[in-house]
């Protein structure tokens, strides 16, 4: 029987990599979008994948487009937290506003996407997956809001995984410089500065994140749980 897997944010960069690879591999995939409405739609009728509008800064929004997934995917096998946005900038020139929401879809988010299926997951024994950043474990200039958010899932992750065991594993993947719309605010002079930082020479694809999170959701990686995979070419170790 097709395992089923519910994927927030699928629309672009990483989430489209996501609901790619998990589509290919024969899972029943239903991911949310917000603003992409087209390329939400082109990527369900090229994969098959459900799609989903939904505000992952909006409770009601989740609540809502939680309730319709369950619906069609009674007793889920996974959930993957990767809906995000980015902001760059000073933090004394950051809004409240700006600040909540980037606290709001990143960790408020993931919190309410777990909480409403953790039930339906304790019954499959299934996994979660939190798409985390090597900023929540490093930092970075100008990205502090970000940078927080990041490592509020990760510790969401570990504290998660102990409280869900033994049902359920939950994990997270913290992603280097990854080739993602997220990456159009640097000039292409920062751009060849991080990439002559990393250690392999290149900026990730994310394929190369879907790669990981396919490991980690399967039964190979039955034994993980509350470990924070770098997907980063090596530069932070």
């Amino acid at each position: 029987m097709p395992r089923k897997i519910i994927i927030t944010g699928g629309s672009s960069g990483i989430g489209e990599a996501l609901v790619r690879r998990f589509a290919s591999e024969g899972w029943i995939v239903a991911f949310t979008y917000l603003h992409h409405e087209a390329e939400a739609k082109r990527i369900a009728d090229e994969t098959g994948a459900l799609c989903y509008r939904c505000d992952n800064n909006d409770p009601e929004s989740i609540r809502m487009a939680a309730e319709k997934i369950l619906k069609l995917l009674h007793r889920p096998d996974g959930l993957i937290n990767n809906a995000g946005i980015a902001q760059k900038s000073l933090i004394e020139e950051m809004s409240l506003g700006e600040w909540d929401a980037l606290m709001g879809v990143h960790l408020r988010g993931a919190f309410l996407w777990t909480k409403a299926l953790l039930p339906e997951l304790r019954e499959s024994g299934g996994a979660i997956l939190n798409i985390a950043s090597i900023w929540g474990q490093t930092g970075a200039s100008c990205e502090a809001a970000y940078s927080a958010a990041k490592s509020g899932l990760i510790g969401l992750t570990k504290a998660l995984a102990k409280e869900a065991a033994p049902d359920v594993r939950v994990n997270a993947i913290a992603p280097g410089v990854i080739e993602t719309p997220m990456l159009d605010c640097y000039t292409e002079d920062e751009l060849d500065a991080m990439r002559s930082s990393i250690p392999l020479a290149c900026l990730g694809k994310p394929e190369d994140v879907a790669g990981a999170a396919s490991f980690l959701m399967s039964d190979a990686a039955a034994y993980i749980t509350g470990q924070v995979l770098a997907v980063n070419g090596g530069l932070y170790c």
